[in-house]
């Protein structure tokens, strides 16, 4: 029973992140933004300033609350992971399997790599456990937003959960 869980926790995590890779619509991130204003090519400019801003720490946490949140259609949730489209139902279902086990994932820190990708830092927890595990999820910028990668998110899911997903087909 252990290792279901462990699993479902692992399967959720994944989900969790997928759907709270959003960037900060308000602009008022503390953290470090792709551009910068030390000397760089012109090139290095240019792309820094296609990604969209680096989300925070908050605002990842807060797209988490909401990835778990049944009550929110998996159609809104499908831009949040690359190939989502593919499987727009494969979140919902991931996002149940974590309410069931009581799993809890807290982002707690998120790194520009520069080079338009972010990786964040997470904690999580089951329930009934008190020695949280930690890792690292990395995101993509595309389209105007940061999403899971989807070789992480399908790594998880077929792998860890052993999920079939046309997604990761």
């Amino acid at each position: 029973m252990k290792l279901r869980k462990i699993t479902v926790a692992t399967v959720a995590l994944a989900a969790a992140l997928t759907m709270s890779a959003c960037s900060s619509d308000d602009g008022d991130s503390t953290t470090t933004t792709t551009a910068k204003t030390t000397t760089s090519t012109t090139t290095s400019a240019t792309q820094a300033a296609d990604y969209p801003p680096v989300p925070t720490v908050e605002d990842l946490n807060a797209d988490l609350a909401r990835a778990f949140d049944l009550n929110v259609p998996a159609a809104e949730k499908t831009d949040l992971v690359q190939g989502a489209e593919e499987d727009p139902e494969l979140i919902n279902m991931v996002a149940q399997a974590a309410n069931d086990a009581g799993v809890q994932v807290t982002v707690v820190d998120v790194t520009d790599n520069e080079n338009g990708t972010i990786t964040a830092g997470v904690e999580m927890l089951l329930q009934g456990s008190d020695q949280p595990s930690f890792g690292t999820v990395d995101f993509v910028a595309e389209d105007g937003t940061w999403k899971v990668s989807k070789d992480y998110a399908c790594s998880i899911v077929v792998n860890v959960a052993q999920l079939q997903s046309p997604a990761c087909a």
